[in-house]
């Protein structure tokens, strides 16, 4: 039999995201879309990305990657699982916390979500060029 494709419900990108022990309820913090800097290369120190999808059904080895749109090329990744769906019926979460994740120049980049190879969903961002404000020029004397 084959796996269901699973289908994205939600993919944020946050600052971090932290998960109740008891409950399993997830807190996102600090969701965004934009990334301003002043210089390039540019390293991100710390981000974590949410998935939430549905319609899955079996194993899964889940890959994030992010996509330089301007180069094609894949600057990270994160891989979680195996993992086990029972219910294709339910829904499900996934949490990646990336760090040390580097943009050599502004533009869009993009966040690619695969169960076993196949792609489910994407988010796009984009880093922005932010100039260094000058001081006022002094008053004469």
């Amino acid at each position: 039999m084959n796996k269901i494709k699973p289908g994205k419900e939600a993919m944020l990108i946050c600052d971090s995201i932290i998960t109740e022990v008891t409950t399993n309820k997830k807190s996102l913090i600090g969701i965004f879309e934009e990334i301003a800097t002043t210089q390039f290369p540019f390293r991100h120190a710390s981000l974590s990305v949410y998935v939430k999808f549905t319609g899955a059904m079996g194993e899964y080895q889940f890959k994030l990657e992010l996509v330089d749109l301007q180069t094609g090329d894949v600057n990270g990744r994160g891989v979680i699982g195996p993992l086990k769906m029972a219910d294709k019926l339910a829904s499900y979460e996934l949490v990646f916390n990336l760090k040390g994740l580097e943009f050599k120049h502004p533009g869009k980049y993009e966040f690619r979500i695969f169960a076993d190879e196949e792609l489910f969903g994407t988010k796009s961002f984009a880093i922005l060029q932010h100039q260094t404000q000058q001081p006022p020029p002094s008053p004469p004397a």
